[in-house]
């Protein structure tokens, strides 16, 4: 009796998984129903300076604001995709990169951020999250900006 319990419960555990049908974001209804449009999936480049100046700016009012530093991204370097849409097609689109800054400090430092398309101000654009290795001092992205990264 125990064997065919054992078997029985092996099969069941063994056999696949039903999967579910995977819609892109792009052809689904927004979740939300003030929204005007769909998902295009049309987020720029990591090294496109619009997305560059939003990750310095957000860097320096965090600075700024929470921890009292004059700390300012002058510069970045050899800046680069690592992922697109990681999680699957049926997912807020999102670009996930990495490069180096040069701070203020005069030191260079490794950024990982992400472009996340419709999770800008009050949900209109796209925005930029970021983590510079360094200045992560609340440990929300610990160790060394690595949850910044998919």
């Amino acid at each position: 009796m125990k064997w065919l319990a054992a078997l029985i419960s092996c099969m069941v555990l063994s056999a696949p998984a039903f999967s579910r049908e995977i819609t892109p974001a792009e052809r689904r209804e927004k979740p939300h129903e003030l929204s005007l449009r769909q998902y295009d999936a049309g987020l720029p480049a990591c090294e496109d300076p619009a997305v560059l100046n939003n990750v310095a700016v957000n860097f320096e009012n965090k600075e700024r604001r929470f921890w009292n530093s004059t700390a300012q991204i002058l510069g970045f370097e050899q800046v680069r995709q690592v992922a697109w849409r990681p999680w699957g097609l049926d997912y807020i689109p999102r670009r996930f990169c990495t490069g180096t800054v040069i701070v203020s400090d005069g030191y260079r430092h490794k950024v990982n951020f992400s472009i996340r398309e419709d999770l800008g101000f009050i949900g209109v654009g796209w925005s930029t999250d970021s983590c510079v290795d360094g200045f992560d001092r609340s440990y929300a992205y610990a160790p060394h900006c690595k949850q910044a990264a998919p």
